[in-house]
Parts: C-alpha cells; structure tokens; sequence
C-alpha cells in the first residue's frame, strides 16, 4: 500500500493510503482527544471533541473520519481547534452530572482528564433544560446511569457490531435523546447477557459494574464466617495495570500476597478448578465421541455466552459442555470436598471469586449452581473491585512481596492459566484429550493453530486414527457466524469453543479500563494473553490430568472423571430463553 504524504503541524508525514487524519497524527506522535470514537467499532465523528483545521477546508474537521490526501496540511492545536474543544466539553457539561468525587471512574474517566487538559473547570457554562434520569439497577451485574452519559453510542456500537446483542440504543430525539433499551425497559428484562464490554468502552462513569467490595468487607469481619478467595488466571495479567504497572504484567506474587493481607482464611486460585474443567470436560467430549453423543461439543465456561446461547441459540443447549465454569467448579469443591476435610459446616464458608469478568455475577445466582445446598460461589468482584478493595484498605501493593496460593486448591498447570486467553480452554482440553485418547505422551503440548487474538480459529488434528475438526470463537457476533455455519452445514466440528469476549477473558468486561486513546492503537488482549502463555511456558506441570492436587481429589472423593458424584457436584443444567429487545 502506498503512502500519503501530508503536513501536520508543519512536520511532514507520511501515512499508508486509507489513513485518516486521527491515524496520520498517531504516526507522528500527535495525540487528537477523542471521545466517540473506538476503532474498527465506532468511527461515527460525533462527538467533534477530535475537530482539527485543514488548510483549504471551509470548517473545522473530525479527524476521526476525514481520510488524508497527498499534501494535505492539518493544525491540531491552533486556538480556533482548542476553542473548539473547549467549546464542545461545555456543551456536554451543561447536561453531565458532575459528582466526580462520588464516582468510581474519578481519575480514570476521559471527560474528566479532557477537561483537565484543556482548562475547561466544573462551573454552569450555559443554562437551560437538564435532563434527570432515573438510575438502573435491574441488571444482576451492572448500574446504568444515564446522568452521566455523554451520548457518545460506543457502548451501542459495541453491544451491537462486537457483541451482536444491541439490546440498547437511542432513544427520542433532540435533547431528549438517551440511550436506552426498546419501550425503556430495564436492562435485567432484555436480552443483555452481563458480558459488561459496555462497561469496558464507557469514557465516564454512566456504566459500571455492582459493586461487592462492602460484601466481601463484612462477610472477612464475620468471626463466624470462613471466608475464601480464588482468582481468576487473567487477573493476574491485568490486576498491575491499576497500580501503574505496564499491561502485560504479571503480579501474581504480589496479588497473592494481597489477598492474604485482605484477611482471606485462604488464598486459592481458580487455576486448581480450571484443571478439574479439563478433566471433566475432556471426559464428556471423549464420551460423546465414542457413544454418539451430541457434537459438537460447546465450552462453557463463559457465562456470557451461556446466556447468549440460551436466548438466542437455545436449540444448540444440548451441545454445550454441562461442566460448570471454573469458577462454580471451585466454590462447589470448597463447600464439599474442602468442607469435610476442614470440618467446616459449608453454610459457614464464604467463597468469593475474583473475576475479569461481569457475567460471574449473574453466574453465581443461576439455578443448578449449589451443590453443598447453598450458593456454590457467594461473592463474585471484578478485578476493578479487587483493586479498589487493596487501593481502600491502604496496601501498598507495589512494596509488596511475591507470594504463593495456599494448597490444595492452589495448586494448578499450565494447561489452567492459559483458560483466560481464546483458545486457551481448547490447547488445556486437547492435550488431556489426545493422550487419553491415544495412550501416549504428546511431544509438543503445544496447539498453536488455537492461539491469537484473531475472532475466529479452526483447526484439525489426526488423533488415534480420527481427524479432530475443532474450532475457536471469541466475541459474541463472532459465535454467532459460527454457529450459523454449523446450523446450516457449512462447517463441521467435534469440539468448539466459544468465549463471550473478543480475546477471551484477559479482555473482559471487569478488567481495568482502558483508555481509547490506548485502545485504538495497542493491542491489549494480545499483551495480556501473553502473561498466561508465558505463565504456561513456565510451568513445570503443563497437563491438567497431571496436577497431583487434582488425582488426589479424585482418589478420595469423586472416584473418577464423569462418575455420578462427579456430576452431582461439578455438572449443571440450562434453560431455554426468550429473546427480548
């Protein structure tokens, strides 16, 4: 592709043909503020916060979307571009709920650094009609507050375009335009499925998750109360990143040791139950395979996608896996297993789980999810909340030391921590899988054809004289063009997985927020995913059905993978849904 040559604050640069001017700039090492716009996913120009001057051009234009042309000459910051801006962040002012000190994106919010910027203070610039809005709380996993939306749709375009949900949208016109769900339902009445990637593309605080961090406070000052904690494999990879740490970052030492200093009874990690997922999920896919059972085989540990597939492929619930997430799987051992041999009575056993993830929260409240007759999992907090937690309590997290999970259920592979990242779920299940099937040690554990970022993946792998046709999909609307190739017999498969995010978990909707201006140009899940293989690379157990804590667990309590115990405590069922839009 050829380049564009072009003049930009009367330095010349040059940009590959089809750049924009906000592309062009990036190159040069100019920064536009932005605050509608998200790549590939909201390129609308709306919000003219990005406006820039081109000579020859009879207004102000948005970066965002106007293409370059050979010689052009563009000002980014001449006072008729910064007046512009400043003009533009009072106008939203003039109908944004400025409680900044109350909101949890303080110090993290794009309006607000934007306004920081460029000298636009917290006063009344122009007076007139402002609208109020009633706060909703009906969704089991976020608060919506639309009196602090800024109407820039990229939670609609990512809801809808990367999700392919687009359970909300604008409504009205004018300045009664808001962004809303169809006949203003509330969001716990739609089809939305908790994934919570409108959290993560928010700029302010009119989208967050429900906080849980009083919860977990009260339920550790409970005397009464055994009080434990597990941790997802991607909060490692991004847990530093609210700490000043570049992403890409490995603080699991040092998450354990905060944790520990929280005033956890026990500091777990999910990575042990990721591994009991493979074991189990290996099982029931070896079993299909051999007895005729329905395929393809569909993972489920992504609760995100669980619902989606229950509202909106819900003949396709019979393929999916009827293993419980890692997550479930954890509390469901601790208040069993875990329970008799510390000869605690389960109800006095708080588990809490600390997920990359939104949807956790609608998990740990689904049917089915209580083996021991209580809530499998009782707390389920973001990696956000983890931080805020250590951030309130006064650690200091970067002094502190590199620390260990506590045994057993701390004890993991390398084929569990690589479950946060696409792909990762299927490289852990394929190589228990093919040495079961084949009796033999594989020489590479190794499935790389599954890794990357990319939104879909298919591979095949002669195993025991059978061609293993398996695929990968991460991203809803992803899943969904999957899925309808396999309805319509376009594509055939034994075993598919599918995570709700693009990326996997190490990019969830409760991992920290990142900017835009970060986002567009850094591919963050792929610096994230690369913790977890490094992880695994690293390891000295790199097989699931080798972990020694896992054998024993099933030596003394569930006897074997697939046997009836095993299902009463680990295995759950689904529910065919109602689309509601």
């Amino acid at each position: 592709m050829a380049d564009i040559n072009v003049k930009i604050n009367g330095r010349d640069v040059a940009a590959p043909e089809g750049s924009t001017i906000l592309e062009a700039a990036h190159i040069a090492g100019i920064k536009i503020p932005t605050l509608c716009f998200l790549k590939e996913i909201n390129e609308i120009g709306a919000c003219r916060i990005c406006m820039v001057e081109v000579k020859g051009a009879r207004t102000l234009v948005a970066s965002c979307v106007h293409p370059i042309s050979e010689g052009m000459e563009i000002w980014t910051n001449t006072p008729k571009v910064l007046e512009s801006r400043r003009r533009t962040l009072q106008l939203i002012l003039s109908n944004h709920e400025r409680k900044c000190l109350s909101c949890v994106r303080s110090g993290n919010c794009e309006l607000q650094q934007l306004c920081f910027e460029l000298g636009v203070a917290d006063e009344a610039y122009f007076d007139g009609a402002k609208q109020q809005y009633e706060i909703d709380c009906s969704a089991a996993h976020m608060v919506r507050d639309n009196n602090k939306c800024i109407l820039c749709r990229r939670c609609v375009a990512v809801c809808d375009k990367v999700q392919g949900v687009g359970v909300i949208g604008a409504n009205n016109r004018g300045i009664d335009t808001v962004i809303g769900s169809a006949f203003e339902m509330g969001l716990g009445d739609t089809s939305c499925v908790s994934c919570g990637q409108c959290i993560a593309v928010c700029p302010t605080g009119a989208l967050r998750e429900k906080d849980a961090t009083d919860d977990v406070l009260a339920a550790i000052a409970d005397e009464t109360k055994h009080v434990v904690v597990q941790t997802a494999p991607a909060v490692r990879a991004a847990l530093g990143e609210e700490f000043g740490y570049p992403i890409g970052t490995d603080v699991e030492g040092k998450m354990a040791a905060a944790l520990r200093r929280l005033g956890f009874d026990k500091v777990f990690d999910t990575n042990f139950s990721a591994d009991l997922t493979i074991m189990e999920e290996a099982h029931e896919f070896l079993d299909r395979v051999q007895n005729g059972g329905t395929l393809p085989l569909i993972t489920s540990c992504s609760p995100g996608w669980i619902k989606y597939c229950e509202h909106y492929f819900p003949d396709m619930t019979e393929n999916l896996s009827s293993c419980k997430s890692p997550q479930q799987m954890f509390g469901a051992i601790t208040k069993t297993y875990y329970a008799e041999k510390m000869g605690i009575d389960p109800k006095n056993i708080v588990c809490v789980s600390v997920m990359p993830c939104t949807a956790k929260k609608f998990e740990i409240g689904r049917d089915d999810q209580d083996a021991a007759g209580v809530p499998d999992v009782d707390i389920a907090i973001t990696t956000r909340e983890l931080a805020r937690l250590i951030k309130r309590v006064g650690l200091d997290f970067v002094s502190l030391p590199e620390e260990g999970f506590d045994d057993p259920l701390g004890e993991s592979t390398g084929a569990a921590v690589i479950f946060g990242a696409t792909g990762g779920v299927m490289e852990a299940a394929l190589r228990t899988a093919v040495e079961t099937l084949t009796g033999e040690e594989l020489a590479s554990l190794d499935f790389k054809e599954v890794r990357g970022t990319e939104g879909i993946k298919e591979a095949t792998y002669p195993v025991a004289g059978m061609d293993v046709k398996v695929a990968v999909a991460s991203g809803l609307n992803n899943a969904k063009q999957l899925l309808e190739k396999v309805k319509a017999g376009e594509a055939n498969y034994h075993f598919i997985e599918i995570m709700g995010c693009p990326g996997g978990c190490v990019n969830g909707g409760g991992q920290p927020i990142v900017t835009a201006d970060v986002r567009n140009f850094t591919d963050v899940k792929a610096l994230r995913a690369k913790v977890l293989y490094d992880n695994d690379a690293n390891q000295k157990v790199r097989k699931s059905h080798e972990n020694p804590s896992v054998k024993k667990l099933y030596d003394e309590f569930l006897g074997e993978p697939g046997s009836h115990k095993a299902h009463e405590i680990l295995h759950t069922t689904y529910v065919k849904r109602q689309i509601n839009k």
